[in-house]
């Protein structure tokens, strides 16, 4: 199926002076640390920009692997390292806060139903 005639308005232009060599460092835990090196086009390391750090982990749920990811303030390893234990504690709170905002919208939802009997 084509979609030559589809009215998708997407910008693929890839954006030459934002470019990054991903790295992923693991203790093979529970931490996962991405390390987004900045690079020029030709590939070599842009030392005018600093590398960004995203710490990203999961917990296990009866309905799977929930993923926790936050940016981790730091300018190295070391840095990025002692900032992830904090991020991943504020993203689980996060994401419970989350959870929980669902749950009572779905049960104000399900109370707002007014069922009569034999109908």
């Amino acid at each position: 199926m084509s979609n030559h005639g589809n009215n998708y308005q997407i910008d693929f232009t890839v954006n030459h002076k934002n470019l990054y060599h991903e790295e992923v460092i693991t203790d093979l835990k529970v931490a996962s640390i991405r390390r987004l090196v900045p690079i020029n086009i030709d590939g070599s390391e842009d030392k005018s920009r600093t590398p960004v750090y995203i710490g990203t982990s999961q917990l296990m749920s009866p309905h799977g692997p929930l993923p926790l990811q936050a940016a981790l303030p730091a300018n190295n390893l070391q840095e990025a390292l002692e900032a992830f234990p904090t991020a991943m504690e504020r993203a689980m709170a996060d994401m419970v806060e989350e959870l929980q905002k669902m749950q009572d919208n779905e049960k104000e939802r399900d109370d707002s139903h007014i069922i009569i009997p034999g109908r």
